[in-house]
């Protein structure tokens, strides 16, 4: 083991945490990764959230799981222009990973080229970016196997449909048109080799073939503008979409409006949408201003950008990927209603 990994295990495994994220910690482990003794495992974090990393390599200690960590601050500068060499080589190694770290801007593409190890060597990857304390108090605690049985239930039925309708009481009006030759996915919190997965998890998405309508977001934006605004509830972001590209965007908030409009035009497809999604945490009570969480709170969310090609079959690219998150949707899959004011009419 290298230095900066050596130092790291140590670092983590004598790290006190609070006790309160241990049942989160021990649900990613147990549950959503279902790590056995035999699989070696990569830790990834950054000095912002060790205390968490520490309470998941209590547990994959308790499990008796190989492990090398990394904090991130002790291999290269932040933001990270590129995924470092040592990270890239030891999730050559393995069979799991987990990335807890906080996002900071234009560090999407590291993300990126990690994920495209994780996509090759079919790693089982918990994405936790933006993790936090109340989130490992809340949406980790969730009953994953409740919302895998929804999310499959979900799956089934947006996998044989032409057209998504979401509407909310706030002003949301869109439609989305399915393309049939892009695939569905599932990632509902329990992890396979065939899609890593952020936790925590709870939701269905695909890549659209037309999106056309308007979205109130009041609930978040995702990537490093989440941080920055967070709660959207008392300055929502009113988009519209035509012919699956971002025309408008409005906002009493013109900082809001200004750094999402130039985000959504870095490069040529950072306008188009890449994501139609349905959350499908059950668990989860309101928005809190998080996306990690706030995109698997039932009803639905979109993004902007790059449209995870590799698993949905779109043929496009963007360097970018955006979500917005609305509340209280209604939903018709075709004509049928599965959601009203943000419940879900069918049952896990």
């Amino acid at each position: 083991m290298n230095l900066p990994a050596a130092q790291a295990n140590q670092q983590l495994s004598t790290f006190s945490f609070d006790p309160e994220l241990a049942p989160g910690a021990r649900n990613a482990v147990d549950v959503c990764l279902r790590i056995q003794p035999n699989e070696k495992v990569t830790v990834i974090t950054d000095e912002a959230t060790k205390e968490i990393a520490a309470s998941v390599v209590r547990e994959l200690e308790r499990v008796g799981s190989p492990y090398r960590a990394w904090v991130l601050e002790d291999l290269a500068p932040r933001p990270l222009t590129e995924l470092p060499r040592e990270i890239a080589d030891d999730l050559e190694t393995g069979q799991v990973s987990i990335f807890a770290v906080q996002a900071q801007a234009n560090e999407l593409r590291s993300r990126m080229q990690m994920t495209d190890i994780v996509n090759r060597r079919r790693i089982r990857h918990a994405h936790m970016v933006n993790i936090n304390r109340q989130i490992m108090r809340e949406g980790m605690r969730a009953d994953f196997l409740k919302v895998d049985l929804i999310s499959q239930k979900v799956v089934a039925m947006v996998r044989r449909a032409s057209r998504i309708r979401a509407k909310t009481a706030a002003g949301t009006d869109l439609i989305a048109h399915l393309n049939p030759e892009y695939k569905w996915l599932k990632t509902s919190g329990i992890i396979s080799p065939e899609k890593w997965g952020n936790l925590p998890g709870g939701e269905v998405f695909t890549t659209p073939g037309e999106v056309n309508g308007t979205f109130v977001i009041d609930g978040v934006v995702g990537d490093w503008l989440c941080a920055k605004f967070g709660n959207l509830a008392a300055n929502p972001l009113t988009i519209h979409i035509e012919g699956n590209r971002l025309t408008e965007a409005h906002s009493i908030n013109r900082e809001l409006e200004d750094d999402f409009w130039r985000y959504t035009h870095t490069d040529e497809n950072s306008d188009r949408v890449g994501e139609f999604a349905i959350g499908t945490n059950i668990d989860l009570q309101d928005v809190i201003g998080q996306i990690l969480q706030d995109e698997k709170y039932p009803g639905v969310h979109i993004a902007f950008g790059n449209p995870y090609g590799a698993h949905t079959g779109a043929q496009w690219y963007s360097s970018t990927h955006i979500d917005v998150v609305g509340r209280k949707f209604d939903i018709w899959v075709d004509d049928e209603q599965i959601m009203k004011n943000g419940k879900f009419l069918i049952e896990p």
